[in-house]
């Protein structure tokens, strides 16, 4: 009696034993699940990281990241997708292509938390990700409710003031019904509100082109606009602040169009929301610009493109879906002659960096006359 007792002690132990080690085998080989912590940033910046996997060929298997920063007060519910992520004995690497980062930890012995490097524009900090689900795991901010499509927003309040000389950002956001402009020109503001390039401008004043202004107000009407109700937004003002007047004729104009490389595309498909709004910020310094986009379709490309092409830029990509990237260029040589590492300038970087291409061709364009504008009067 004793005997078997013991055999059946024997036999349930191994057994246990066996299934703690299978347990931790699956725990250290597995990235799967949401995963969270904090970046020593600042006031510290929380992460969110949501891992799954697929079959790669060869039974490898592949890893495909989300990555949320939630205290993005106005981006937290989008996600970025990883690029080459990577869990090789116990090491876990993983890139975030549109913001520049970089990671590379170690998994635990139990599989519960990667303690590892976070790397961004060149800056490093320590970032541990532990696992998280149920109460525990942190919320995804919820995204702004759209605008019904059928409504034609206006300007609740909104106030318009000349740009801070001595600012280095800008850029056109909106969250909610909130829109802000930073340090752009009328002739900017022209162009995403209408769709144009500075080339489909005429009969403009100087300061049109040369004096920036900023702005800050609301729409009337609740939710997030779409990009056509944004649009209307921006041509509201110039109406109503600038006193802007115009007609259309029609001209031949010279465009680049946008097409796909030989090789194909390096942009990274975007896991925010296929319906929402894109988001751009684009910094100037020393003849370098740097573009960073999320969200963004490639017609909204073409349009922001057109901004900074000395012709307007139309989609010929044929790429569906929206899309995430980084692009860094130099727009004057003259003043990064010394930097080795300049960025090339936009043609080619284009082509490195996206696997785009922009080709010169000619054909009718609308041009916008303006007849009357005005700078704003005191708010």
């Amino acid at each position: 009696m004793k005997r078997r007792q013991i055999r059946a002690g024997v036999a349930f132990l191994s057994v246990a034993v066996c299934l703690t080690l299978e347990a931790q085998t699956a725990s250290t080989t597995d990235l799967t699940g949401d995963w969270q912590g904090t970046l020593e940033v600042g006031n510290g910046q929380r992460i969110v990281l949501k891992v799954t996997k697929d079959a790669a060929p060869g039974g490898k298997p592949e890893w495909h990241g989300v990555e949320y920063s939630i205290d993005d007060k106005d981006r937290g519910y989008e996600g970025r997708n990883t690029t080459g992520m990577s869990l090789e004995d116990g090491a876990v690497s993983f890139a975030i292509a549109p913001i520049r980062v970089t990671y590379q930890g170690r998994l635990s012995a139990d599989g519960a938390s990667i303690g590892g490097q976070w790397t961004q524009a060149g800056e490093t900090h320590a970032l541990k990700l532990v696992r998280a689900d149920g109460d525990a795991a942190w919320p995804i901010p919820q995204e702004q409710k759209a605008m019904a499509r059928d409504a034609d927003p206006d300007w609740d309040v909104v106030t318009v003031r000349p740009g801070d000389p001595n600012g280095t950002n800008s850029g056109i956001n909106v969250q909610g019904r909130n829109v802000v402009v930073t340090r752009k020109s009328v002739e900017t503001m022209l162009l995403f509100g209408y769709g144009v390039h500075k080339t489909q401008i005429a009969n403009a004043p100087s300061w049109v082109r040369s004096e920036l202004w900023s702005v800050k107000g609301y729409a009337d009407v609740p939710g997030q606009p779409s990009v056509p109700q944004f649009q209307s937004l921006i041509r509201k003002l110039l109406v109503e602040r600038f006193g802007l007047i115009t007609h259309t004729e029609q001209r031949e104009l010279a465009v680049y169009a946008l097409t796909v490389a030989k090789g194909g595309p390096k942009i990274v498909k975007s896991a925010g929301d296929p319906n929402g709004l894109p988001d751009e910020n684009d910094r100037e310094n020393s003849g370098q610009r740097t573009m960073q986009v999320e969200n963004m379709t490639m017609r909204e490309f073409c349009l922001l493109l057109t901004y900074f092409m000395d012709r307007p830029v139309v989609d010929q990509t044929r790429l569906e879906g929206r899309y995430d990237f980084r692009l860094e260029w130099t727009f004057d040589e003259s003043r990064t002659s010394t930097d080795v590492n300049a960025p090339p300038s936009v043609f080619t970087a284009i082509q490195e960096q996206l696997g785009l291409k922009l080709e010169a061709v000619r054909t009718p364009a609308p041009v916008m006359v303006l007849d009357a504008v005005h700078r704003p009067d005191s708010n």
